[in-house]
């Protein structure tokens, strides 16, 4: 299948060379062909052409800046944080080659929607069980709060 990819971060020098890296191993091991466009505050490297993303199944965006989608209507889109390319690049890929397999086009998200709602829910649930089970007031981290920042922000304005 032929993916292509654009990653991003605020200033592009490792994370997402690191996700642009990691993506391209990954396809290459399960025998997509693939082109990734990494983009940070000097600019794009390796910019993706028209052709290319004519010629593309499906898009993948792996950034943590705001990255335009418009060039990708059309087609089948995962988008994901350069976090998600870095330590599950094969999930992208998956969920990217099944929505092109159905013939699905928009965008995806990855780590949004009802698991993610749910997932927050049952840990906070857990938590709140941990917490009342065992009767003891949380450990405070840090400083006086009455000292802090906000506190003192609020005394200044009001």
């Amino acid at each position: 299948m032929k993916l292509i990819a654009v990653t991003s971060c605020p200033t592009g020098i490792a994370h997402s060379q690191m996700a642009a890296e990691n993506l391209e191993t990954t396809a290459e091991e399960q025998g997509h062909d693939i082109k990734v466009e990494v983009q940070g505050a000097m600019g794009a490297e390796n910019e993706l052409t028209n052709d290319d993303i004519v010629a593309a199944d499906t898009v993948i965006v792996a950034a943590d800046t705001s990255v335009s989608l418009d060039r990708f209507e059309e087609k089948p889109l995962v988008k994901g944080t350069v976090k998600d390319a870095v330590n599950d690049a094969a999930g992208l890929i998956e969920q990217a080659t099944q929505r092109a397999e159905a013939g699905e086009t928009g965008v995806t998200e990855v780590g949004s929607g009802a698991d993610a709602a749910t997932e927050t829910a049952d840990t906070q649930q857990s938590e709140s069980d941990t917490n009342s089970a065992s009767e003891e007031p949380p450990e405070q981290l840090g400083g006086d709060p009455s000292k802090g920042l906000f506190a003192r922000l609020k005394r200044l304005f009001s």
